[in-house]
């Protein structure tokens, strides 16, 4: 028996012994049987990690329609739901994924040969050093040949004013892969160098010379293909993945909205900010461009971040307490510090973010040029610490970090972006609801990452449906919401960039109008207090919004259940 059909013989067999296991038990084991595949062939696009991946899940699929539905309770209904969907989303990520490869392959001549060699030793075969010597001194003379050819094409294309034939988001990509091949290379190497006296004699030279041709590639293709040098001056590159794959992540993420319509709901949010922003500068006394400006100059001078971030999480934990809002642990209270966003760092984090459990500052350093001290400083203001404090802090991420590590923890394999940022801004809204701004002026900074928040939506939706440049996205951000120039490149570098999903940014206004529109049903109707009802939402973890819907009015979903709550309906 091959070892593939082996092993998912050994895991049917222990799954048919647990069919009746509640659903965070059967959500652990599963956890477990993707983490033990994902260990037994860390192979980097390798198409027997793939494969192995797709039958687990295959397998998995099939085990949860044997479920008793109606003997689960609703809690296990949810769960039911939740790996369900991703298990879906698996599926849908690896076919993904197998499209990137292709499209990457012809930059990736070296990938298979290496990949048998790692394969083989993951397989516990035993390698002979004269083949495998000779299988490495072939594949390194042909990268230098790919790479003047690639760079012909190129200057042939920008000669005739054309696309380049590989776009800069695939060769970044590839770039990412050739280092990730060539560190299982190491891998292999390593495990046989200088155990296996005849391995070393034969295979350390030709090793050597593909490991260096690897670098040189994977600098190749990051520099001269995707012009990635490292500067603060580098184009920006995205990877738009048009209308059906945003319409995919919207489904998995259970929202029920075509892209089209809630780049309509932020237009609508962004107009009600500019009508209230109209009024704060009024109050101001100047325009709301001039608002924006002025409170701009109202920063700490230089090493005062650290101690205003302080005072304005005390003053909201004051808030919360004052109004019974939320239960605030002191553990909690007591364990959250601060960290500073190093210079380099700023460059893609250029306000407050939540890194557990600190918040981190960003605040110009002595070694910063002169206009980016100015800028991180009118940046991050007096009145934009306002509520980027709470939001990163008490009641925000902070605490909920807290509370997701202490409540249905098997959930964390469900992690949405819509419920985290969703959280966070749903205080910022709720916030300005109960007046918290103590001036115009503090109205102005509120406004202007609630624009920020619609902005987020609108750049990033359209810029996947093809329908906005990264430049156009830095000037709707600069002109609309009114960011500073380097702090809107900063932000859409990291909206593009592809170390956040491609709906992520759209899920900070989303989730909080989800949120905002739950309380408005359970808790201005009545049904619940505001503190029952936060801490409600906090012990059901990171999980789709309307699941935590159906979970605090014990509605549970069915078996054929579909997202269908239309939450930001006028």
């Amino acid at each position: 028996m091959r070892p593939l059909s082996l092993f998912l013989t050994l895991i049917s067999l222990a799954a048919s012994s647990h069919l009746n296991a509640a659903l965070p038990d059967l959500i652990s084991e599963y956890r477990a049987d993707a983490q033990n595949v994902r260990e037994s062939f860390p192979i980097p696009w390798s198409e027997t990690l793939a494969d192995r991946e797709d039958h687990l899940t295959r397998d998995w699929l099939a085990r949860l329609d044997t479920l008793p539905w109606d003997a689960l309770s609703i809690d296990d209904k949810i769960d039911w739901h939740l790996l369900r969907a991703h298990l879906r989303h698996e599926s849908a990520e690896s076919s993904l994924a197998r499209q990137r490869l292709a499209q990457m392959e012809p930059l990736l001549p070296f990938r298979k040969p290496i990949q048998q060699l790692a394969t083989a030793r993951l397989q516990r075969t035993s390698a002979d050093p004269e083949s495998s010597a000779a299988a490495l001194a072939t594949l390194s003379a042909p990268l230098k040949s790919l790479r003047d050819s690639l760079a012909a094409e190129r200057k042939a294309a920008t000669d005739r004013k054309e696309s380049p034939p590989i776009p800069p988001s695939t060769a970044l990509r590839a770039a990412a892969a050739t280092d990730a091949i060539r560190e299982s290379l190491e891998a292999w190497f390593r495990f046989h160098d200088g155990f296996q006296p005849d391995f070393s004699w034969w295979v350390r030279q030709p090793y050597a010379s593909l490991r260096d041709a690897l670098e040189a590639h994977a600098k190749f293709l990051r520099e001269d293909l995707a012009s990635q040098k490292g500067n603060a001056d580098d184009p920006l590159v995205g990877d738009p993945i048009g209308a059906a794959a945003l319409s995919a992540g919207l489904a998995h993420e259970m929202i029920p909205y075509s892209p089209e319509e809630l780049i309509d709901i932020a237009n609508r949010e962004f107009s009600w900010c500019e009508s209230q922003l109209a009024t704060a500068a009024t109050a101001m006394g100047t325009t709301p461009k001039g608002a924006i400006e002025k409170i701009k100059l109202a920063h700490v001078p230089p090493g005062g971040q650290p101690a205003l971030a302080v005072a304005e999480a005390n003053r909201s934990i004051n808030f919360l307490k004052q109004h019974h809002l939320v239960s605030i642990p002191p553990f909690a209270e007591e364990i959250w510090r601060l960290e500073m966003i190093p210079p380099d760092a700023q460059k893609t984090m250029p306000y407050a973010v939540y890194g557990q459990p600190a918040m981190r500052v960003a605040y110009p350093t002595d070694s910063m040029p002169h206009d980016d001290k100015i800028a991180a400083m009118r940046g991050n203001n007096r009145h934009f610490m306002r509520i980027v404090t709470p939001h990163e802090l008490i009641p925000g991420h902070h605490l909920q970090r807290f509370a997701s590590a202490r409540n249905r923890t098997w959930r964390s394999l469900f992690y949405t972006p819509f419920y985290v940022e969703g959280w966070a801004l749903h205080w910022e809204m709720l916030f300005w609801d109960l007046n918290y701004a103590e001036s115009p002026e503090d109205r102005a900074g509120m406004l202007f990452w609630r624009m920020h928040r619609c902005a987020r939506i609108i750049v990033s939706l359209r810029f996947h449906l093809g329908s906005m440049s990264p430049d156009e996205m830095i000037a709707f951000l600069t002109d609309r919401v009114g960011h500073e120039k380097s702090g809107a490149t900063s932000e859409v570098r990291r909206y593009i960039g592809g170390s956040y999903g491609p709906l992520y940014q759209a899920a900070y206004m989303l989730g909080g109008l989800q949120l905002r529109a739950l309380h408005k049903d359970l808790v201005t109707s009545g049904t619940m207090s505001p503190r029952d009802f936060h801490d409600a939402v906090l012990a059901q973890n990171a999980i789709p919004i309307e699941l935590i819907r159906a979970a605090l009015t014990k509605n549970p979903p069915a078996r054929d259940w579909q997202p269908s709550w239309r939450f930001a309906n006028p």
